[in-house]
C-alpha cells in the first residue's frame, strides 16, 4: 500500500512511508491481547448458566431454578454476580499499575506481564475446588486483562500510520469479539460434559494466555515509547522498519519533540488534572462509562441467562448466545472497513438509532408477552434473539471499537499513559458495577431494564455529536489542537505561552500601524 500518510481531515502532515507487512503483523499479534478479554466475557455467562457449576459453587441459585422463581429473579445472587464482576474490579486496580510499567518499561513488557498473569489465573480457575480458589483465579485473570487493555490500544495507536490507525486499533475489538464467539462455542459443547464441563470452559482460558505471553516476546517496541525512554537511535531504527522508508525525519522529529515535552512532565497523573487536559479527560472517561451504559454487558455477560429468562432451554440458550457472538464478530469487520473512511462519529449516529429502537422493542415484548412465570412463544422468543442481534451488530461497529480507539489517541504523549489508564480503569469500574448489579437490576426493573439502557443510548449519541471531535486521519501527535479549536472545549483550555507571545506581537503590530 504505497503513498505517504496523508491526513484526510486536513489537520496533519504528509509523513513519508507506506504500510508495511511488518507493522501489520505486529498489530495483529498485539491485538491478540483482546482474546483474553473476549474469552472471559463469553465464558462467564455460559458457565454461570450450567447446572453442574451452580450445584458446586452456588447451590442456592440452583434451588431457585428448581423452585421456578420469577423469570427475572432466578439468578439474582450477589455471590454469583461477584464471580463475574470480581475480575473487572481487579482489572481496574491493575490498570493503574500498568500505567507505570507502560510508561517506564514500555508497551511490550506490559503486554507480556498481562499474558503471564492471565495464564496463571486460568490454571487456578480450572483447578478450583471451592469458591475462594475460584475468586482468586478470577482476580488474577482481571490483573492480566487490566495490563492488556491498558497497553495494547496504546501500542496499536502508536505503531499504526495515521490513515490506518482506526482500522488497526479496532483489531483489538475484533479479537475481543472473536474470543467471545469462541467461548460461546466452547460453552455449547462443554455444557454436555457432566459434571466437569465447566472446568474445561474455564481452563481453556489458558490458550489465550499462552498466545499473548509467547507472542509478545516477538513484538517490537513502539518508536514513541523508545524515544520517550531516551533510546533515540533504536526508536529511529524501529520507525524506519515499520514505515518501510528512510524518509522518516519529519515524523521522527515530531516524536522527539513530543517526547521532550512529555519528559518535562514529572507527575503525569497530577498534570492530567490540569485544565489544559480537561477536554481529553472528560471525553476519555465518558466514552468508557457510556460504553457500559449501552447495556451491552447485559447481553455479553449473561446471554445464556437472559435467553433462559425468556423461556429457552439449556441448549437453545447457549445456541442463541453463539448466534449473537457470530453477529458480533462480523459486525466488527464492518467497523474495520469503514472507520477510517467515514470517521468515528457517523458510525455512532447510525448505531445509536439502531440500538435505541431494538432495546425499546425488546422491552415492549417482555412487558406485554412475558409474565413473571410464563414463557414467550417460540416465534416471539426468536424475534427477541433477532432484536438482540440487531443491537449487538450496531454496538460492534460503533461503541465497541471507539471504547479502545478514542482514549488511546486523544491524550498528548506527556499524559497518554496516565490518561489511557484512567480510561481503562473507568471502563473496568463500570464493567464491575454492571456485572455486580445486573441480575439484581433485572429482578427489580424487569422489562424496564431495557428502557433504562435505551435512555442512556439516546444521551450518549447526543454527547458524541456535540462534544467529541472527529479524529479520522489526524496524526496522533496533532489531535490535541482539535480540542483547542472545538467550539466548547476551547473555552476551558487556558491559552498556551506561545499564544500569549503571538497576541503580544499582534498588539505591537497594530500599534505600529496605528500609533493612536
Amino acid at each position: 500500500m504505497a503513498g505517504g500518510f496523508v491526513n484526510t481531515a486536513g489537520q496533519g502532515k504528509n509523513y513519508g512511508g507506506h504500510t508495511t507487512l511488518y507493522v501489520i503483523l505486529a498489530s495483529v499479534m498485539a491485538a491478540f491481547g483482546g482474546l483474553m478479554f473476549g474469552y472471559d466475557i463469553g465464558i462467564s455467562g455460559g458457565v454461570t448458566s450450567m447446572d453442574m457449576f451452580l450445584k458446586k459453587f452456588f447451590p442456592k441459585v440452583y434451588r431457585n431454578k428448581e423452585n421456578e422463581s420469577s423469570n427475572y429473579c432466578v439468578y439474582d445472587n450477589q455471590g454469583l454476580q461477584a464471580f463475574t464482576s470480581s475480575l473487572y474490579l481487579a482489572g481496574m486496580m491493575a490498570s493503574f499499575a500498568a500505567s507505570y510499567t507502560t510508561k517506564n518499561w514500555g508497551r511490550q513488557p506490559s503486554i507480556l506481564l498481562g499474558g503471564s498473569v492471565f495464564l496463571t489465573g486460568a490454571i487456578l480457575n480450572a483447578a478450583a475446588v471451592n469458591l475462594t480458589m475460584l475468586i482468586i483465579g478470577r482476580i488474577l485473570l482481571g490483573v492480566g486483562i487490566g495490563f492488556a487493555c491498558q497497553a495494547v490500544p496504546l501500542y496499536l495507536s502508536e505503531i499504526a500510520p495515521s490513515h490506518l490507525r482506526g482500522a488497526l486499533n479496532i483489531m483489538f475489538q475484533l479479537v475481543i469479539t472473536f474470543g467471545i464467539l469462541c467461548a460461546n462455542l466452547i460453552n455449547y459443547g462443554t455444557g454436555k460434559l457432566e459434571p466437569w464441563g465447566w472446568r474445561v470452559s474455564l481452563g481453556l482460558a489458558a490458550v489465550p494466555g499462552i498466545i499473548v505471553t509467547v507472542g509478545s516476546l516477538f513484538l517490537p517496541e513502539t518508536p514513541n515509547s523508545l524515544i520517550e525512554r531516551g533510546k533515540l537511535d533504536k526508536g529511529r531504527a524501529t520507525l524506519i522498519r515499520i514505515r518501510g522508508t528512510n524518509n522518516v525525519d519529519e515524523e521522527f522529529n515530531d516524536m522527539v519533540e513530543a517526547s521532550r515535552l512529555a519528559n518535562e512532565v514529572k507527575h503525569p497523573w497530577r498534570n492530567l488534572m490540569q485544565s489544559r487536559y480537561r477536554p481529553q479527560l472528560i471525553v476519555g472517561t465518558m466514552i468508557p462509562f457510556l460504553n457500559q451504559m449501552t447495556g451491552i454487558n447485559a447481553i455479553m455477560f449473561y446471554a445464556p441467562v437472559l435467553f433462559k429468562t425468556i423461556g429457552f432451554g439449556d441448549d437453545a440458550s447457549l445456541y442463541s448466545a453463539v448466534i449473537v457472538g457470530g453477529v458480533n464478530v462480523l459486525s466488527t469487520l464492518v467497523a474495520i472497513a469503514v472507520v477510517d473512511k467515514w470517521g468515528r462519529k457517523i458510525l455512532v449516529y447510525q448505531a445509536g438509532f439502531q440500538m435505541f429502537i431494538s432495546q425499546i422493542l425488546v422491552g415492549v415484548i417482555l412487558q406485554y408477552y412475558l409474565g413473571d412465570h410464563g414463557n414467550l412463544s417460540k416465534g416471539m422468543g426468536w424475534f427477541v434473539v433477532a432484536l438482540v442481534c440487531v443491537f449487538v451488530s450496531a454496538f460492534a461497529w460503533s461503541w465497541g471499537p471507539i471504547l479502545w480507539l478514542i482514549p488511546s489517541e486523544i491524550f498528548p504523549l506527556e499524559v497518554r499513559s496516565a490518561g489511557q489508564s484512567l480510561a481503562i480503569a473507568t471502563n473496568l469500574l463500570f464493567t464491575f458495577a454492571i456485572g455486580q448489579a445486573l441480575l439484581t437490576m433485572l429482578c427489580v426493573f424487569k422489562f424496564g431494564l431495557f428502557y433504562f439502557f435505551a435512555g442512556w443510548v439516546l444521551f450518549m449519541t447526543v454527547f458524541v455529536g456535540f462534544l467529541m471531535p472527529e479524529t479520522k486521519g489526524v496524526p496522533i501527535e496533532e489531535i490535541a489542537p482539535l480540542f483547542r479549536n472545538h467550539w466548547l472545549w476551547k473555552r476551558l483550555i487556558p491559552p498556551r505561552e506561545e499564544d500569549y507571545y503571538e497576541q503580544e506581537l499582534e498588539m505591537k503590530k497594530m500599534h505600529i500601524e496605528d500609533p493612536k
